[in-house]
């Protein structure tokens, strides 16, 4: 089983194996939301089926919702019968990639650990990787699965922190807080989403792209785990809960510090974009102290 990463190799391995993996094409654009299925139409890797942050991994229509904020979660119940719509099987490995440096593969990667499905990877270097290695591309939409998968949703593997509880906790050394936001939007010196500039008093920031190399991969766990410990200064990281602006691109921080050896950390999935429309929360501007 493959819970965190895998390699081109290691996935063309398992697509001519006797169990094939379910491949999904996460890729996407914040602000042009057609362009992800038109790069999946255009090129993607033969079998994978794209998958539409707005449409499929997000509660929408009214819908019950798991969180608030811009990108809400729909209920584990729903998107479990999603996931078995999509013919997933129980124990069935499942590949996420995007062409966006795990900004929106992450949401599906932990979407399904939410749900009880552990084996999930995301495939190192996304799709960008594929290509380098010469490996074959599909173009145009795979047919729809026929057949409906055996997965039934089963107790969470991945944590999460709500709203509530992070205010309780707000000032205590129980409870880290890293943001996955770019710098100026952590210190508030832009904010192109949401109505209020800022971030949530005491976090730190760590902007997700920090956690890839040039070429698009995940860092060395080893440089991993000393850049997180320096951002740390001595916090305990089982203390962490990660946000961002809408509980998307702070994954990959979630990720690389899994990857890094020091635990699976928690997802504070309303983030930002939820924290500063609950009346009465304090917003902060300007770079924290990390020490």
């Amino acid at each position: 089983m493959y819970p965190l990463l895998i390699s081109v190799p290691q996935l063309q391995t398992l697509m001519t194996g006797d169990a094939p993996p379910l491949v999904f094409d996460c890729s996407f654009d914040l602000m042009n939301p057609d362009a992800g299925p038109e790069q999946h139409r255009q090129a993607h890797i033969p079998g994978a089926r794209h998958v539409h942050l707005d449409h499929d991994l997000c509660a929408h229509d009214g819908a019950p919702r798991s969180s608030g904020g811009r990108h809400p979660l729909p209920t584990r119940e729903a998107f479990a019968a999603w996931l078995a719509a999509a013919g997933l099987n129980a124990g069935q490995q499942v590949v996420v990639y995007d062409r966006q440096g795990v900004n929106y593969c992450g949401r599906l990667w932990w979407m399904l650990k939410w749900c009880g499905h552990d084996a999930v990877a995301v495939l190192d270097g996304g799709f960008q990787a594929w290509q380098a290695a010469g490996a074959p591309v599909a173009c145009g939409e795979e047919p729809a699965t026929a057949a409906t998968g055996s997965f039934v949703l089963q107790p969470s593997v991945a944590a999460t922190a709500d709203t509530r509880g992070i205010a309780r906790r707000l000032g205590t050394p129980g409870q880290t807080l890293i943001d996955a936001r770019g710098a100026p939007r952590f210190r508030g010196e832009v904010e192109p989403l949401d109505p209020v500039a800022g971030h949530i008093p005491g976090a730190l920031n760590r902007p997700f792209a920090d956690n890839l190399g040039p070429d698009g991969r995940f860092k060395p766990a080893a440089q991993l785990r000393a850049e997180f410990e320096d951002l740390l200064a001595g916090r305990d990281p089982a203390s962490v809960t990660h946000h961002c602006g809408s509980g998307v691109s702070a994954v990959p921080n979630l990720l690389a510090m899994e990857l890094a050896g020091l635990g699976r950390t928690a997802l504070y999935p309303g983030s930002w974009s939820e924290w500063c429309n609950t009346p009465g929360l304090p917003c902060a501007q300007g770079q924290v102290c990390a020490a």
